[in-house]
């Protein structure tokens, strides 16, 4: 059984970005399903807004046309997680706190971000709950 995992944007986009390295590796896995990406709206929303930035697509080697089946595939492996209930960790970025809710709502204990440091120091902590950069989670932390 594949371990679940909330994939944070920034892993998203820089697997977009970079043609190998670890955050490549973790979008690899889950459409091999080693991992099971969870996904709500907002992650959604948050997605699609971030790779439709100008900045993002002029960075990417991939074609509009390769990124949009890219994550089309990424999205049929993923579990999508209506929220019922909103946690309020209050991380240093509110923004971020519904990846928490969803790893939470998805019964997942890690979730794998390139910012750390926006989902530590909560003041609302879950034990178990594992934050992760790619490069620890495809090491076997």
């Amino acid at each position: 059984m594949s371990q679940t995992v909330v994939v944070d944007t920034s892993v998203i986009i820089s697997a977009l970005i970079g043609k190998k390295g670890p955050s490549r590796e973790i979008l690899r896995r889950c459409l091999q399903g080693h991992y099971k990406p969870l996904i709500s709206n907002a992650l959604f929303q948050e997605y699609e807004d971030v790779i439709s930035r100008d900045r993002i697509k002029n960075a990417t080697p991939l074609s509009e046309k390769e990124i949009r089946e890219l994550l089309s595939a990424f999205y049929s492996v993923c579990k999508w997680v209506p929220i019922y209930f909103l946690w309020r960790p209050n991380l240093k970025d509110e923004n971020d706190n519904f990846l928490i809710g969803l790893a939470l709502a998805g019964n997942s204990n890690l979730i794998v971000t390139n910012n750390i440091k926006d989902l530590e120091g909560a003041e609302l902590t879950f034990e178990g709950l594992s934050i992760l950069k790619p490069e620890q989670l495809t090491k076997g932390h």
